[in-house]
């Protein structure tokens, strides 16, 4: 059976879903159109989707980690998240913050946590909505719970983040942290309010105010998609800001690619060209700063 095209409409149709703009049955309704028929949508959907199934590159059992669910002090109240580290480890190491798109932590988001912690840090992968309960299996309702957080709530979370790794006894007191999408964003947030974050890669996130960026001490990473106008139009502004404050930072546009194109659990995002150079780059950049 033939693949079903997916267009760049379709594409945006459902970035507008993932960013709360549009509901399920509206995202539906409007998919049905630019595919011609129900069942055309129904088959599209999935593609458009992350498929948690495909989740796993790097085996929860690797022998070559240590990972573990942890709850440690967040901003008000006790945070849960998932902490791999590598179990030959030798002496301290560099310790990298990974934040979720918003579908929560989920099993793509550790997984990237194992895959930086086989790279020789400690990875902490925060789960942003423990104060509302914890990230729910049904990734519809995790969706509905993003729009309940509080950008300062999620902040001060991120801030303690930061402050427990620090800290930690396998630490060398250099923290980093990536973040995907609304991850990115969070990344952004947590350079402007984390005067102590050591380094900050931003894939595809929503940019900070430019009044804010005089805040921001630590060297960044910005990495975009091509095809990606909503978060695209801000780079220039930021760009303009970082520069004119003298910040250490470097913008990568990834062309032709889409937004999400480091999730390969989303077969009509993922690209893997783009994606296996951003990773290198990050990797790259956290071992520059980190070590």
């Amino acid at each position: 059976m033939t693949k079903p095209a997916i267009t760049q409409a379709m594409i945006d149709a459902y970035d507008e879903y993932t960013h709360l703009t549009l509901d399920r049955r509206s995202f539906m309704e409007k998919l049905t159109k630019l595919a011609g028929s129900g069942a055309a949508a129904a088959a599209i959907a999935p593609m458009l989707a992350a498929n948690s199934a495909q989740a796993a590159v790097i085996p929860e059992n690797d022998e070559r980690l240590k990972a573990e669910d942890i709850t440690y002090p967040g901003s008000k109240g006790d945070m849960r998240g998932y902490l791999v580290r590598p179990a030959a480890q030798s002496g301290k190491l560099g310790t990298v913050i990974v934040i979720h798109e918003n579908r929560g932590l989920n099993a793509h988001i550790q997984d990237v946590a194992r895959r930086v912690a086989l790279e020789g840090f400690v990875a902490l992968a925060p789960d942003f909505l423990s104060l509302l309960g914890g990230t729910p299996a049904d990734e519809e309702k995790a969706r509905e719970m993003f729009g309940q957080l509080s950008p300062e709530q999620t902040i001060s979370d991120g801030v303690a983040t930061v402050a427990f790794l620090k800290k930690h006894e396998e630490s060398n007191g250099k923290t980093g942290a990536v973040g995907f999408c609304w991850g990115g964003g969070a990344v952004n947030d947590l350079a402007v309010n984390a005067p102590d974050l050591d380094a900050g890669v931003a894939y595809y996130g929503r940019q900070p105010k430019a009044e804010d960026v005089a805040k921001i001490k630590a060297p960044l990473l910005l990495q975009y998609a091509g095809q990606d106008e909503r978060i695209n139009a801000g780079i220039e502004a930021y760009e303009k800001a970082l520069k004119a404050d003298g910040k250490e930072y470097t913008v990568y546009v990834y062309d032709g690619v889409q937004h999400a194109f480091n999730n390969d659990t989303s077969e009509a995002r993922y690209n893997k060209e783009a994606a296996d150079l951003a990773w290198g780059r990050t990797i790259a950049f956290f071992k520059q700063k980190l070590s």
